[in-house]
């Protein structure tokens, strides 16, 4: 990221809700500074976080487009427990972690740490997730603080950093598995054919040469 990139993402709301049309906050602030995206198509900083963007960028400021929906108060989602089936969709696709719970236990939601982006509405199954409006009738940068804005930035690169490691580990796993299967394939496997065996071989060698290559080209 550009310095440019930089100093837009710090006047944007964080509420990583891909209302711009991009996957997060940061990604919007880079396609601002590229010049691929316009400064009026991020609903939660408003008309003000465009006076802002306008500034930054000596852009002309300009409405919202309606197309990425419309400035509003601040929300926070609420899970109506005696409807939740834990079907952990919804935790998967909060961007701040704001959601906890496990597999068909129930869910719930930590108020102060959820951004209002609507993302976990879409997602759930049984439609036990509504929004409670908690700034009055404060919108944008009005209802939005600074302090809101740094935690949902610090939560949302915790969670990416957090999924980053994951993967990490579930791919060593997978690889040291495909590492024990292939050094005694027979044993590991129901075929006895020694052509499809190397075949087989073959597949697996391929697979962990794929793997290697993309962990080194990370």
């Amino acid at each position: 990221m550009n310095d440019l990139a930089r100093r837009i993402d710090a006047v944007l709301p964080q509420t990583q809700c891909t209302r711009c049309g991009y996957p997060d906050c940061a990604s919007y602030a880079q396609a601002i500074a590229d010049g691929s995206a316009a400064i009026n198509q991020c609903p939660p900083g408003g008309a003000e976080g465009i006076a802002r963007l306008a500034a930054i960028t000596a852009k002309p400021i300009q409405p919202l487009n309606p197309h990425n929906g419309i400035e509003g108060p601040v929300t926070v989602a609420v899970i109506d427990e005696d409807w939740c089936i834990g079907c952990t969709l919804c935790i998967k696709v909060c961007p701040t972690d704001a959601i906890v719970g496990s597999n068909k236990r129930m869910h719930t939601v930590i108020e102060p740490v959820c951004t209002g982006c609507e993302l976990c509405l879409p997602v759930c199954p049984v439609d036990c997730i509504s929004l409670e409006i908690v700034s009055g009738e404060r919108t944008g940068w009005q209802a939005w603080t600074a302090e809101q804005a740094r935690q949902g930035k610090a939560r949302f690169d915790a969670r990416q950093i957090r999924l980053a490691r994951e993967k990490r580990e579930h791919d060593a796993q997978l690889e040291a598995r495909a590492q024990e299967k292939l050094s005694d394939l027979a044993a590991h496997s129901q075929i006895t054919d020694e052509a499809l065996l190397d075949k087989k071989r073959a597949v697996i060698e391929a697979a962990l040469a794929r793997a290697r290559a993309r962990r080194e080209g990370a």
